[in-house]
């Protein structure tokens, strides 16, 4: 049994859709979300700069349409489930058949947009916090009035929170590296952005996935057009819980997973939390055919 997997920011690396733009047919696919969300997708996947596309307004209509593209250029529909991590929800949605590549790009520019402003708010930020015990991790963010807004498994929890109580943190037995991220996403931080966004995705037309699609809140599989989108916009501000979406994965007999690009973070960490999960990462134009052979011998009828 196969499923499709879409990562979320931090994934993006410059010059990333230089070479899926060697395609004319993805070449149309940017033209048509450039001119959706008045913004240069091309530009920002192949000539602008890491700080450029660290910028969260940039960085997630980028690493949404790298993800749609190469799921595209892929071309299969024998998956049975699609899931997300963070912005990557938004993705698998429209793989999912929920919305349309265009309404997804839509709504991940005012995504970004929004959590950007809610960002410049009060300063905040993230830490990566590896290894370690996980409760013994989850007293010392919690004890510091900190969230675990990314629950990723694998010995990862990412805390997030104001800058002062993330310089305090280090939990015994684990390792804690500060995020290139100016805010504190998938927290309370981030309350100001959910009703622009759930204003917008009301105006959207849905519809019943023809996919299970995993939900970061809590790993549920979500086949409701509107649940799907209700859940993305609340999760702005709640956070992602990629473990319970990886124990799903495996509980539902799931045997393969293609990360579309810019693919590695997520395969990395179903690698460690759910080994008997065999992982695919589509990076570029040249593992596609490597992809539809994986697909062809996991994927079902």
């Amino acid at each position: 049994m196969l499923a499709i997997i879409a990562p979320g920011q931090g994934s993006q690396t410059p010059g990333m859709l230089s070479a899926w733009l060697e395609d004319p047919a993805i070449v149309q696919f940017t033209e048509k979300f450039s001119a959706a969300i008045g913004l240069d997708v091309a530009r920002l996947g192949t000539t602008a700069d890491a700080d450029e596309i660290k910028d969260t307004a940039n960085a997630q209509p980028l690493i949404v349409a790298t993800g749609l593209m190469s799921s595209h250029a892929l071309g299969i529909q024998n998956f049975s489930f699609v899931a997300g991590h963070s912005v990557g929800e938004i993705t698998a949605a429209a793989i999912g058949g929920v919305l349309t590549p265009v309404d997804a790009m839509k709504l991940v520019r005012a995504r970004g947009v929004e959590m950007a402003k809610a960002a410049g708010v009060t300063p905040s930020g993230m830490a990566a916090v590896l290894g370690g015990d996980r409760q013994v991790v989850l007293h010392a963010i919690s004890d510091l009035g900190l969230v675990a807004a990314n629950d990723n498994g694998g010995g990862q929890i990412v805390a997030a929170g104001d800058l002062e109580s993330l310089a305090q943190l280090a939990p015994e037995g684990a390792r804690v590296r500060p995020l290139a991220v100016a805010g504190a996403f998938h927290t309370p931080f981030m309350q100001s952005a959910v009703d622009p966004l759930r204003a917008l995705a009301e105006s959207i037309s849905v519809s019943d996935s023809h996919k299970g699609v995993l939900s970061n809140r809590d790993g549920a599989v979500v086949t409701g057009g509107r649940e799907v989108l209700d859940r993305i916009v609340n999760q702005i501000a709640n956070p992602v819980r990629w473990d319970l979406c990886m124990q799903t994965l495996s509980a539902l007999g799931v045997t393969g997973v293609i990360e579309l690009a810019p693919a590695g973070t997520l395969v990395g960490l179903i690698k460690r939390a759910a080994p008997g999960i065999q992982q695919f990462a589509l990076k570029t134009p040249d593992d596609l055919s490597a992809a539809r052979e994986f697909a062809a011998e996991h994927g079902g009828k």
